[in-house]
């Protein structure tokens, strides 16, 4: 309890601070590997409480470690900060409303301006910890770029930049508050291009090769393969060239966005190399050529029961994030908006009654045993395989709200969603700290790994000639 109530002490001096970085970056709400001046913004709070930084971290100029403590077990903090396109948003409105000073159409449609803000404060408060008590130990922030669909964390991991970490802890904004116990879905993103050749569509077809009725097959092929996948995987498309608008010439070139996904990584691998198999048998049907190009990919999350026990320790004692009537009425307002099968099943999971508060105010029991899986993707997964890793959700949004929505960013800064913030900050912090004075439960957690990854070593879903995208290196 006094490890807490110092954590709780130190998040409170740094909240006014949290509150004014974090709406800084919803503010600039920067893309995918594009996340400058938010790391920048990061980096100079660390800076300011003494730790060392690592900047480039796998050849990216978004990634970046910020070390504090010279010696003794490395436990780190993992911090986002990237936005999603065509999400701007005016916060609090509750209506579509692009912000108005926006340029760049980005919103912060999955709270990572939250995310890797209490991080941040999570790390300062350990390391307040340490120096106050004398202990042994490191704490890291690890500024993670391009978690939506990036894939930056796995480029990091390939790296080695976690080689020798003992524990990573994370969290995410949500519409509840919970020690994460479920895994996620493996992802590979993939792009395939066709390309033929052009001729009159009518006085001429025969010379024509259709890369677009090449992509169609593909989609065609895709479809009669979904009925033959392991029944959690999925498989999602979009049309990026169609070829032109011109009916009446034959396409010379189509291309589409592939995004693969399974409950285990080596099933999202053998479902990807099926679908890019059907990609060349349609090029075969077409007389034509296709071009796979490899992006990114995440493995799935491997749960570590042996700390989330401590992190939902901290939670519980805690308690969820304190609401007041002013949150509730702004949240309610906005709830209004959802559509109300969205609403009953949030109010659902969140364990609430269907007439309950808009802002869930408890911390829902933790499960270790739960099997079940979250239907998304994220590259923490990597982490994972090679770390001891913990993550919660905490409750910053109105219950049944759904993320990379308009929703999502007008409410990500209102007072409710900085409760939240400092929440996960708190719990964090406490977690690290428990671990410092009892690294005895870091070996626990480590042999647990070994067990749940039941023989297999990590191998990197990203081929080792794939590098991170070339807008990285700015």
């Amino acid at each position: 309890m006094e490890r807490l109530a110092f954590v709780n002490d130190e998040v409170d001096r740094l909240a006014p601070g949290c509150c004014e970085l974090s709406d800084a970056i919803w503010e600039l709400a920067e893309p995918v590997y594009g996340e400058l001046a938010s790391a920048d913004l990061h980096l100079s709070a660390l800076v300011c409480a003494g730790f060392r930084i690592t900047r480039g971290v796998a050849d990216i100029p978004t990634a970046f470690i910020a070390e504090w403590g010279d010696a003794g077990p490395v436990i780190a903090m993992l911090g986002e900060y990237d936005a999603l396109a065509g999400l701007s948003q005016e916060h609090g409105t509750l209506f579509p409303q692009p912000a108005v000073d926006a340029q760049n159409g980005n919103g912060h449609g999955c709270g990572h301006h939250l995310l890797g803000t209490a991080s941040n404060a999570a790390a300062i408060a350990t390391a307040r910890f340490l120096e106050a008590t004398g202990r042994s130990g490191r704490v890291r922030f690890y500024g993670c770029p391009a978690e939506e669909g990036g894939g930056g964390k796995t480029f990091m991991v390939r790296a080695g930049a976690f080689d020798d970490v003992d524990a990573a802890i994370s969290w995410h904004p949500s519409t509840r508050t919970a020690t994460m116990s479920t895994s996620c879905l493996a992802m590979i993103s993939a792009s395939f291009r066709f390309e033929g050749r052009s001729a009159h569509a009518s006085s001429t077809p025969h010379l024509g090769r259709s890369a677009l009725d090449a992509l169609e097959l593909m989609n065609v092929g895709v479809q009669f393969l979904r009925e033959h996948m392991p029944p959690d995987a999925r498989v999602h498309y979009a049309i990026t060239d169609a070829g032109g608008a011109s009916p009446n010439v034959v396409q010379a070139s189509a291309a589409a966005a592939y995004l693969v996904r399974s409950a285990q990584v080596g099933e999202a691998t053998a479902v990807y190399e099926r679908v890019r198999r059907i990609a060349e048998g349609a090029a075969l049907m077409t007389d034509t050529r296709c071009m796979a190009e490899f992006d990114t990919a995440t493995s799935n999350v491997i749960h570590n029961a042996t700390l989330g026990a401590v992190l939902d320790r901290n939670l519980q004692t805690l308690g969820a994030p304190a609401f007041d009537a002013s949150d509730q009425a702004l949240a309610t307002d906005l709830a209004a908006t959802l559509p109300e099968e969205a609403r009953l099943a949030g109010m659902h999971s969140a364990g609430l009654d269907a007439d309950g508060p808009a802002l869930s105010g408890r911390v829902l029991p933790y499960d270790p045993n739960d099997r079940t899986f979250f239907a998304g993707s994220t590259d923490v997964g990597d982490v994972s395989w090679v770390v001891p890793t913990v993550q919660c959700w905490v409750a910053c949004y109105p219950v049944g709200t759904v993320a990379h929505s308009w929703q999502w960013v007008s409410a990500g800064r209102t007072q409710a969603a900085h409760k939240g913030m400092l929440l996960a900050a708190r719990a964090m912090a406490g977690t690290a700290c428990d671990l410092f004075e009892q690294p005895e439960t870091l070996t626990i957690a480590k042999a647990e790994l070994e067990r749940r990854r039941g023989g297999h070593a990590y191998k990197c879903p990203i081929p080792a000639d794939v590098q991170p995208p070339v807008s990285a290196r700015l």
